[in-house]
């Protein structure tokens, strides 16, 4: 069995994952804001 090293791996693919989840996770919440912001002065 391979020994195994910490710090080793690469992990730049997973980091570019996440941070593409994170812009996603940000852009979808502030168009949901915008949306209810929108929603709330139409019904004013």
């Amino acid at each position: 069995m391979a020994e195994h090293k910490h710090g080793s791996m690469d992990i730049r693919d997973q980091e570019k994952t996440f941070a593409g989840f994170i812009r996603l996770s940000i852009w979808g919440a502030c168009i949901s804001i915008g949306v209810l912001i929108f929603l709330a002065l139409a019904n004013a």
